[in-house]
């Protein structure tokens, strides 16, 4: 049976063990010989987050199996194919329409046994709450910097990076331009007319210009 094998590696999971592109392609050569699968390619997404499909990889993946030359797809597990639960059975399905078997080694997943259907849902939730998890933890963390006013992204205009080069301390004259920004539009001046308020007083953007949307997100940070 031909086969064709996916592998993916998100950029903060190159350096972990055992995820590494090339692992990924020997675990699943050594497979195509032990089930005695002709393996016509491995196809990879480099670099790619699995939280969406949209990967060029991914998508050859999908012509590959609407164009029915394959009997089946191997993956070294099963987040690589997709870290959301729905992408995960909605490709699954894909290939069942096009009576494509689907091989997980690692987790052991083969969708030609009822036991392997029912894991591809236990596993594919799976994948997707260990994702859901890594993004509360980071916005948790961003939080706390916010919190203790340390340094979370770009520097919001009304402030600037101290020596420490982590908190953040206030810079007078932005802090000045915040509160005639409010001021006005308390006053009901629209965004524009903010604007040529500002360049009229002297007042400094972060760029060349003050621009409306500059205005709205500096009003939208100071509520």
């Amino acid at each position: 049976m031909k086969a064709i094998g996916y592998v993916r590696v998100s950029t903060e999971e190159q350096a972990r063990e055992g995820i590494s592109l090339e692992n990924q392609q020997v675990k699943i050569r050594t497979y195509c010989d032990l089930h005695s699968f002709e393996l016509e390619t491995i196809i990879e997404d480099a670099g790619k987050s699995g939280k969406d499909l949209n990967r060029e990889g991914v998508q050859e993946l999908i012509q590959k199996v609407k164009d029915k030359r394959i009997g089946a797809v191997l993956v070294y597990k099963l987040d690589r194919l997709s870290r959301k639960v729905i992408d995960t059975l909605n490709l699954i399905e894909l290939m069942k329409r096009n009576h494509v078997e689907f091989h997980s080694i690692i987790d052991s997943i083969d969708t030609k046994t009822a036991m392997g259907k029912f894991f591809i849902n236990i596993m594919a939730s799976l994948a997707q709450m260990e994702r859901d998890l890594i993004s509360e933890r980071t916005k948790d963390a961003l939080r706390m910097k916010i919190i203790k006013n340390e340094r979370a992204g770009q520097i919001p205009y009304g402030w600037t990076l101290a020596n420490d080069g982590k908190t953040l301390e206030m810079n007078i004259e932005e802090q000045r331009a915040i509160r005639f920004i409010k001021n006005l539009y308390n006053q009901g001046h629209n965004y524009s007319a903010i604007c040529r308020e500002l360049t009229r007083q002297g007042y400094q953007p972060l760029g060349g210009y003050w621009y409306a949307q500059s205005v709205k997100n500096i009003l939208k940070r100071a509520a």
